[in-house]
């Protein structure tokens, strides 16, 4: 670390440290706790990989310096309760990836990438073990977003050959699923739906690891995707002087569909 990262480390701790004092501090700041904190880690988290889709490299540090005010934040409050500090946070994740790559820190062979990543997930192994995690899922967090966790989950059943062969297999699962869900529909019942939709959803995210796809990143692609589309849908019916509200469902299928041609048209 360079002298001035050191410096400015330093005063980003000192400033949490105000923020969260009792006389003179923010009160807001002083009045959180890690429940309270942890759904706006999670925010900047995304807003960095948000950042990183856009390709805008000019904000990235910005963000980046929200989600590490968060990672100083809980260390803040953990010190305060005596649990521990931002030494212990950064000496942890140091020894791991000392831990975790002997074939750079030690004295393992060179690596190759695939060599590493099953490395890894039997170090990841042990280490569960030492925690006494017992069980094929052991470790897969909660708190995930749900189409991630489907998708670790069932990658690591897939380790011990609990697993379709192969993505038509998937498929067929899917229309399976989409049929159990279209039987729900005359009944309508809300736990039925939700239980047959979640199964769906499910079998979705295991298409997305058998073809070697992140699942949230496909769903981030649709949902800017989308988000572009309309906004142009929008755009060409204020053009002749009318919004949404006022088109017919016909009127924006009709734009809808312009607006795909002119996108798949040679030169965009």
């Amino acid at each position: 670390m360079t002298a001035d990262a050191e410096t400015e480390l330093r005063r980003l701790l000192d400033i949490m440290a105000a923020l969260r004092a009792p006389v003179g501090g923010c009160p807001w700041d002083a009045a959180q706790g890690f429940d309270s904190i942890a759904p706006y880690t999670i925010e900047e988290a995304y807003e960095v990989a948000d950042a990183i889709a856009r390709r805008d490299f000019a904000a990235l540090p910005d963000e980046l310096g929200d989600l590490l005010f968060q990672v100083v934040f809980h260390a803040r409050m953990a010190e305060e309760e005596g649990r521990f500090g931002f030494a212990d946070v950064a000496r942890a994740i140091a020894d791991k990836m000392v831990r975790r790559h002997p074939h750079v820190f030690g004295e393992a062979a060179a690596r190759t990438a695939g060599m590493q990543a099953v490395a890894w997930e039997e170090q990841k192994r042990a280490e569960r073990a030492a925690r006494a995690e017992t069980g094929t899922l052991a470790g897969i967090a909660v708190g995930l977003p749900a189409l991630t966790r489907a998708h670790k989950l069932t990658a690591r059943a897939a380790r011990v050959g609990f697993d379709w062969p192969d993505a038509a297999a998937v498929l067929d699962k899917l229309e399976e699923e989409a049929a159990e869900l279209r039987a729900e529909l005359p009944g309508a019942d809300p736990a039925r739906l939700a239980d047959e939709l979640g199964d769906l959803l499910f079998v979705l995210a295991n298409l997305a690891r058998k073809l070697e796809l992140d699942p949230e990143a496909c769903l981030r692609h649709a949902n800017l995707k989308f988000a572009r589309r309309f906004g142009a849908v929008e755009a060409r019916l204020a053009a002749a002087g009318r919004t949404a509200a006022e088109a017919t469902l016909d009127e924006m299928e009709t734009e809808w569909q312009a607006v795909k041609r002119d996108e798949r048209a040679p030169g965009n």
